[in-house]
Formats: C-alpha cells, sequence, structure tokens
C-alpha cells in the first residue's frame, strides 16, 4: 500500500508524532477547537513543518487517517488470502476489522467526529483499488455462488457491513464498554450474515 506522497520525504518519527498528536487531539476534541499550533506543539513540530506538507487541518487529518486505515487494508488483504469459503471470508473480514478497532479505537473516533461524511472521498483511501477491491471482492465471490443476497449490488452489501460495524463499534466506544469488541464477535457475525447472506 503506497503513502500519499505529502508523507513520503517526512522522517518517520516525524510522521509517528504526528499521527499521534492527531489521533490524540481530534478523537478527544471538537475538530474546529483544534488549531494546527495545538498538533504542532503535542508532536513537536514546527507549525512551518506542518503547512509545509499539509497545507491546512482538513489535509493533515486526511493524509493520517490515510495511512492508519491503509494499515488496515493491508492486514485484511493478507488475512483473505488462501481462504476460499465465502462464509469464513466474510468472518475473517469482520474480525480483521474488529481486531483493528479494538486495537486503534481513536481511529474511529476521529473517522466519524472529525471527517464530514461528504468529505470521506477525500481520505485516499476510500478510493484504493487494494481496499475496496478485498471487500467488495469478497462480496461479489459470494454473490456469484449464491451465498450472499444478489438481489442488491456489491456497494449495497459493502454499506451494510460497514454501517452495522460502524455503528456497533463506534457506540461500544461512546458508551465506555470494558469488554473488547472481539468478546462479542460470534454474537455480532450471526446478525451480519443473516442480514447479508441469500434467502429464498
Amino acid at each position: 500500500m503506497s503513502t500519499p506522497a505529502s508523507l513520503n520525504s517526512l522522517r518517520p518519527e516525524t510522521r509517528e508524532r504526528l499521527e499521534n498528536a492527531v489521533l490524540s487531539l481530534f478523537s478527544s476534541r471538537d475538530f474546529h477547537d483544534v488549531g494546527l499550533i495545538d498538533v504542532a506543539r503535542e508532536a513537536h513540530v514546527s507549525l512551518q513543518t506542518i503547512y509545509k506538507y499539509f497545507g491546512s487541518k482538513e489535509a493533515l487529518v486526511y493524509a493520517m487517517l490515510d495511512v492508519m486505515l491503509g494499515r488496515l487494508a493491508e492486514r485484511m488483504i493478507d488475512h483473505l488470502q488462501g481462504i476460499d469459503d465465502v462464509r469464513e471470508r466474510l468472518r475473517k473480514t469482520l474480525w480483521v476489522t474488529l481486531d483493528f478497532l479494538d486495537r486503534h479505537p481513536a481511529v474511529l473516533l476521529l473517522l466519524f467526529t472529525a471527517v464530514p461524511v461528504v468529505k470521506h472521498r477525500n481520505i485516499r483511501i476510500y478510493e484504493s483499488p487494494e481496499l475496496m477491491g478485498a471487500f467488495l471482492g469478497v462480496f461479489a465471490d459470494g454473490q456469484a455462488r449464491g451465498v450472499l443476497n444478489p438481489r442488491v449490488s456489491t456497494k449495497v452489501l459493502l454499506d451494510v457491513f460497514m454501517g452495522l460495524v460502524g455503528r456497533v463499534a463506534l457506540m461500544h466506544i461512546v458508551r465506555r464498554e470494558k469488554t473488547p469488541l472481539l468478546s462479542h464477535f460470534d454474537e455480532w457475525f450471526g446478525i451480519i450474515w443473516r442480514a447479508m447472506a441469500h434467502s429464498e
């Protein structure tokens, strides 16, 4: 998975500090209450550096989210290798997603609270053929085999999957649930499977 061009020339340690600062600040405060000077101070990076590589607060957040979601894409692609059964591929897709959110809950908060839905297309990973191919490939294959609902598009199946997972995971975090998301894996997979499976 390639890194956005604006990040390629940043030193890895600088990028890591910026990523941590963005996660910390924007997942705990309102987007409009955080200024680039706050990010610069938190990351121990000059304000000039942030402007040089990103130009705006929005571009910074989008670039950092792209890096974070890129890691999910890489794990998804890796974990789906060699799995042929449709149900097992969908189970693995859910498992990888929940495991990622258990490890990085602030990424979900950042995505839902700092980026308006209409701006999600500005996050480059959403246009990634690798990530979208991994998700949509699972659904298209399931439809082709007559296992998943063939009466809707693969994009609708993706929306059902991400809508359920996103809402449940977000509210799990907001409610400050103590148990990990994965502790509910079997029950949640059952709900998703019944929502997406082909029925006569």
